[in-house]
């Protein structure tokens, strides 16, 4: 998204079903493996500008900041709606620069992960531990073992985290994968 609210692009992935093997081998760490290694690497992948920021709704994709060199973060709710997260779950990437600009401008064409990686899980049966903050309007939580981020994260977004709205453009996100479900039916 740009400063503006627009999307700087839009991609989705189909559906993903683990079998029954996935389930027994990945245990407890499924998720972060399906929305971290699986989803999110696979989206950034296709990406043609590389964001400053990965803003998501669903917890398990913090884990896709050990494969990336950005800041990922968990935007929650604003306290006056007390609602949860949807079932749904969207990633929005920030790519933004000076004046609404790409961040591309070193010379990326697009954003690869931080790959090949090596990746030791311990057994964490309900995800990691989260730091919970305020940059502007927003809330936010970050892996609690990436808690350098948030300074990251308010460089980056710099003097526009205090007119940003995080949160909003996760309903829109999620009426547009609808709306391709949909034409794809």
């Amino acid at each position: 998204m740009n400063l503006a609210g627009r999307p700087l692009e839009f991609h989705c992935t189909a559906p993903i079903k683990p079998n029954r093997a996935q389930q027994i081998l990945y245990g407890p760490t499924l998720e972060s493996f399906l929305y971290g290694e699986q989803i999110g690497t696979t989206l950034l992948g296709h990406a043609k500008t590389c964001p400053l920021v990965v803003c998501t709704d669903c917890e398990p994709v913090l884990s896709l900041r050990d494969l990336v060199d950005m800041p990922v973060a968990l935007v929650l709710p604003p306290e006056e709606s007390g609602g949860a997260a949807g079932t749904e779950t969207a990633l929005e990437v920030h790519a933004t620069g000076a004046a609404g600009e790409s961040p591309a401008s070193e010379g990326k064409t697009g954003c690869k992960p931080i790959l090949p990686a090596l990746r030791i899980d311990a057994p964490h049966a309900h995800g990691p531990r989260l730091t919970t903050f305020e940059l502007g309007r927003n809330r936010l939580a970050l892996a609690q073992q990436k808690g350098d981020d948030r300074k990251r994260l308010a460089e980056r977004l710099g003097a526009a985290a205090e007119s940003l709205d995080l949160w909003e453009p996760f309903t829109r996100i999620r009426e547009a994968i609808e709306e391709a479900q949909q034409a794809v039916r």
